[in-house]
């Protein structure tokens, strides 16, 4: 049953990792839990209460598609640098209602149904060469370690150097690098569940700290009814609606690609070609998310990189996505203690697993420079422009520049041309 409904193999899998697998992916990722309700709290009309509700919901349904789709280990939920765009940029910015927001991200979702179905996004994806693959994982990890560091405070804003190291002698980020060592050590001693130890242990040191904040146990889910299905149609003929859906499109489509890309890569879950099984079905799970989604009121609904760190603790299966699922639900009427893990516990995971997910770089080969210049502007553009899209877009269009201007025709395939042109015209027009 369990081979039928997640892919998994007791031969080659085990239940208790591929548990403990999700519960450490959904403790990297329960942020959002907190993070969207205060954003979207900014907006009139959608209640922080409600949006919680909302983000779960939205997350429970995601992650489930991925678990009996695609039956990959996968977590998704609202996706973070969507959301800010959604409420400071479409909403406060340019002045329109989030039900037109919304309305924009229901017909993302639409249209990223009809692109799974007819096996354009899949395309896309076969159509990034190999080396620009192990680049993604390995600028996938510098991104995400990026994320934990800033989170914790260890790497903080500077007006002069743009970012600096933080102050690591007290507070979140000094106990941040005290988890860091403990999750560090656990690891080296291959304890079973070391990242997901390593969460709760950071997270109890920090009470006398004063940073562990207990908020509680059991709370009941609020209701969504203010934000369910609000949406607006009359402005829909708009360029500003085709700017908006184009926008949410593309960083969703290439944020989604890296994610799915570089984890399957790092935990060697692709076949003699480099390709991903079930990616079509774990597309679509993706694209049923954001339809969703937007009908219970939040914004793109996404697969999350920090599924690396279930990944890193052996997950391989949808078993791994469906606990993650679980812990959604669960969260849904224990929001405040989970709410209680602060950001320095989770840090330290995702340095850790930023530092595993650098492993494919080794593959990448820097002898041959038409293949090592475009896969290093890849990995380094994405924690610098701190998007997985852009590197990846950067990557592509250096590719087929450097390779053109080489003369190397033959490496080039027209799905990569019309890549390359595409990025040209969103950073020229958008």
């Amino acid at each position: 049953m369990l081979n039928k409904l997640f892919g998994f193999d007791s031969k080659k899998h085990n239940i208790r990792t591929e548990i403990v697998a999700g519960i450490t992916t959904f403790l990297t990722m329960s942020y959002i839990l907190a993070v969207n309700p205060s954003m979207f709290g900014l907006l009139e009309g959608m209640p922080a209460g409600a949006v919680f509700t909302t983000t779960a919901l939205a997350a429970i349904i995601g992650t489930l598609a991925m678990a009996f789709l695609a039956k990959l280990p996968f977590g998704l939920a609202p996706g973070m640098g969507l959301n800010a765009f959604f409420v400071f940029t479409v909403c406060m910015g340019m002045g329109y209602s989030w039900q037109f927001a919304l309305t924009a991200v229901f017909i993302e979702g639409i249209l990223f149904i009809i692109m799974t179905i007819t096996n354009i996004r899949e395309a896309i994806v076969n159509a990034i060469p190999k080396n620009l693959r192990y680049a993604i994982g390995g600028g996938i990890g510098l991104f995400i370690a990026f994320i934990g560091m800033q989170n914790a405070g260890i790497i903080v804003n500077d007006d002069a150097t743009l970012i600096a190291l933080g102050d690591i002698t007290s507070g979140t980020a000094l106990l941040a690098l005290i988890g860091l060592i403990i999750t560090g050590v656990l690891y080296a001693l291959n304890v079973k569940g070391a990242m997901l130890i390593g969460i709760l242990v950071t997270t109890v040191i920090g009470i006398p700290m004063g940073i562990t904040e207990f908020k509680g146990i059991v709370s009941t889910p609020e209701s969504i009814a203010p934000i369910f299905c609000k949406f607006e149609w009359h402005n829909i003929f708009t360029l500003d609606m085709l700017v908006i859906v184009f926008t949410f499109l593309f960083i969703d489509l290439f944020d989604t690609v890296g994610t799915l890309v570089g984890v399957s890569t790092k935990a060697k879950m692709v076949d003699e070609n480099g390709r991903i099984p079930n990616l079509k079905q774990a597309f679509m799970a993706d694209a049923i998310a954001t339809t969703a989604g937007a009908m219970l009121g939040t914004s793109t609904t996404t697969t999350y990189v920090e599924s690396a760190a279930g990944v890193a603790q052996g997950g391989r299966t949808g078993l791994t996505a469906f606990s993650i699922a679980c812990c959604f639900a669960i969260a849904l009427f224990f929001s405040p203690l989970f709410l209680s893990v602060p950001g320095a516990a989770t840090a330290p995971v995702l340095i850790l697993v930023g530092m595993l997910m650098m492993e494919p770089v080794r593959n990448i080969d820097f002898d041959d420079a038409t293949e090592a210049v475009p896969a290093f502007i890849t990995l380094a553009m994405m924690p610098l422009a701190y998007s997985i899209s852009a590197g990846i877009m950067l990557g592509m269009i250096s590719y087929v520049i450097i390779n053109i201007c080489c003369g190397k025709f033959k490496k080039l395939t027209p799905a990569m041309y019309i890549l390359a042109v595409l990025f040209i015209l969103k950073y020229i027009f958008i």
